[in-house]
C-alpha cells in the first residue's frame, strides 16, 4: 500500500509539472524563491539571457528524488542541492559533466573536478552570538571559550542526531579539537565537557530563539548572524571560532539527457558569473569564486583572513558516518 501511494504522489508530481515545463524556457530544481534570493537571480537571468525559468521549491532530498524518478525522460535541465546530494546525484547518473565559467576559480573540495557538481555559494558554520544577551560575559571567539562557567546556560546547538546544522557544528568543532572524520572522539568529549554549561538543545532551527535573546550563543551558519545584524533591531555577531570551523557548499549540476541541455549551460554560465555571485550576497552567502564584491558588500562580512580558517571537509565520507556519530552522540552525551 506504502508503494502504491508514493507512486501516485509521484505520477502527481510529474503530471502537475508538465504544464510549467512546457511553458518554461528551462526548468531549475529546487529555486525556491524564499531562500538564497533565488527570486532576484530568476529575474537576472530573464533579464540577461531571455530565459523564463518557473520557482520551484523543492528541497534537496526531493529534487533528487524527482532526478531519479524521471532518469529514463528528464524534465529538468539543471538542479541545485546540498553537496551531499550532489554527490549521490553523480552516484546515481542523473547529473552531466560540465564546468562553467569560472570553474577553475572554484576552491579545490568545492567541485567535482569533472564537473558533475560544483559549488554555487556556501556558509560557514560558526558562532551566532546576540550581543545584548551576553551580560557580563565577554565576547567568546574560540570553540573552547564556549566550557568556561561564563557561559552557563548561555550556548545553543542543534540537536547533531537529528539536524544537518547540529552535525555539521559537530564536523567543526570535531576537527578544531584534533579529530577527523575517522575519529569523533574529540568531539564526544568536547560535548560532554559543554554539558556542564548545561547547553539548550533544539532540534530545528532557532533564529528566532536567538534573535529575541532566548539563546544567546548558537551554533548556526553565518549568513543567519549576518541576517539578524543587518536585517533586525539588537546587535548580533559572527564569530568564526579561533580553533577553525568548516564551510557547508550548496552546489549545482546540469542534468543528464536535459531536454534544454545549451539552455541549462548558459544559465549555469550566468549563475557563476561575476553578476551571478554577486547575487548570492543579497542572503548574506558567500559566493564560490574568488570574485570582487563592491566595497558595500564586502564589509558585511568578516574578512578574507578570518574565513581562512573555514576549509572544505570530505562531504561524502561525512555523509557516510553521520549516523554513526548520532548513535555515538546519543548514548555517550544525551
Amino acid at each position: 500500500m506504502r508503494d502504491e501511494i508514493l507512486g501516485l504522489a509521484t505520477a502527481g508530481a510529474l503530471f502537475t509539472l508538465l504544464p510549467a515545463a512546457q511553458a518554461a524556457d528551462a526548468i531549475c530544481y529546487n529555486c525556491p524563491p524564499q531562500w538564497a534570493d533565488w527570486a532576484s537571480q530568476l529575474d537576472a537571468i530573464e533579464e540577461a539571457l531571455g530565459y523564463e525559468i518557473p520557482h520551484d521549491n523543492k528541497n534537496s532530498g526531493q529534487t533528487l528524488s524527482q532526478l531519479l524518478a524521471e532518469k529514463g525522460n528528464p524534465v529538468a535541465d539543471i538542479a541545485y542541492y546540498g553537496v551531499t546530494f550532489g554527490i549521490k546525484a553523480k552516484a546515481e547518473g542523473v547529473t552531466e559533466a560540465y564546468k562553467p565559467v569560472g570553474f577553475e576559480e572554484i576552491p579545490e573540495g568545492l567541485k567535482d573536478p569533472e564537473g558533475h557538481w560544483f559549488t554555487t555559494h556556501f556558509g560557514t558554520l560558526g558562532l551566532f552570538v546576540n550581543l545584548d544577551a551576553l551580560g557580563d560575559a565577554p565576547v567568546p571567539q574560540c570553540w573552547a571559550d564556549l566550557t568556561k562557567p561564563d557561559y552557563d546556560g548561555m550556548v545553543g546547538y542543534l540537536d547533531p542526531s537529528s539536524a544537518f546544522v547540529g552535525y555539521a557544528g559537530a564536523v567543526a568543532v570535531n576537527r578544531a579539537m584534533g579529530g577527523d572524520l575517522d575519529d569523533f572522539g574529540p568531539a564526544i568529549a568536547y560535548f560532554q565537557d559543554l554539558a556542564e554549561n548545561d547547553p539548550i538543545v533544539p532540534k530545528q532551527t532557532s533564529y528566532a530563539r536567538v534573535v529575541s535573546g532566548e539563546i544567546p550563543i548558537l551554533f548556526d551558519y553565518d549568513f543567519n548572524a549576518y541576517r539578524a545584524k543587518y536585517t533586525e533591531e539588537g546587535n548580533f555577531e559572527f564569530v568564526l571560532p579561533c580553533e577553525g570551523s568548516v564551510v557547508v557548499p550548496y552546489v549545482m549540476s546540469l542534468v543528464a539527457d536535459a531536454p534544454n541541455r545549451e539552455q541549462g549551460k548558459e544559465i549555469l554560465d550566468f549563475i557563476m558569473s561575476d553578476a551571478g555571485q554577486t547575487i548570492w550576497t543579497n542572503a548574506f552567502l558567500k559566493p564560490a569564486r574568488p570574485i570582487e564584491l563592491p566595497a558595500e558588500i564586502a564589509e558585511k562580512f568578516l574578512p578574507d583572513s578570518e574565513y581562512a580558517r573555514a576549509t572544505p571537509v570530505d562531504y561524502a565520507k561525512m555523509e557516510q558516518v553521520q549516523k554513526a556519530f548520532g548513535e555515538r552522540y546519543l548514548n555517550e552525551v544525551r
